[in-house]
């Protein structure tokens, strides 16, 4: 998948950039209106330490956001992608991505009307190619 930036993104990339002092793969919005910053090296100085680089970025943008650590392992980055939520285990069969939830995490990663889920399965069709992701 080919992605395209607008000036828009190429400002908050480089916002979050000169914040965090890290370096961004991607930065996307998603359905629930949340900005997206999938962070290529170390996930921990993108947040900061306490979170303070994550909730300065918040405030200045006043929107929502979440950074997400990339893994070339599709399995690690929907690990990653999925944070804090629990993860009992995550199985890929030609193209086919099952998870299978801790059960208080469940509801939260299909969300309603599986809305949740089909935000996670269409971030992860950026990086990987899949079919769908199911949770059982």
């Amino acid at each position: 998948m080919k992605i395209k930036y607008d000036n828009q993104l190429m400002k908050l990339m480089y916002f979050f950039e000169s914040i965090t002092h890290s370096k961004l793969k991607d930065c996307f919005i998603d359905k629930n209106d949340v900005l997206n910053f999938i962070v290529n090296e170390d996930i921990a100085k993108a947040i900061g330490k306490n979170g303070v680089n994550a909730k300065k970025v918040e405030a200045k943008l006043k929107r929502r956001i979440k950074i997400v650590a990339f893994s070339e392992n599709l399995e690690e980055f929907i690990s990653n992608l999925l944070l804090p939520l629990k993860v009992k285990d995550i199985t890929v069969d030609e193209g086919i991505v099952t998870i299978t939830p801790e059960p208080e995490s469940r509801g939260y990663i299909i969300g309603r009307a599986a809305s949740n889920l089909r935000n996670y399965e269409e971030t992860v069709k950026r990086y990987f190619e899949i079919k769908e992701i199911k949770v059982v």
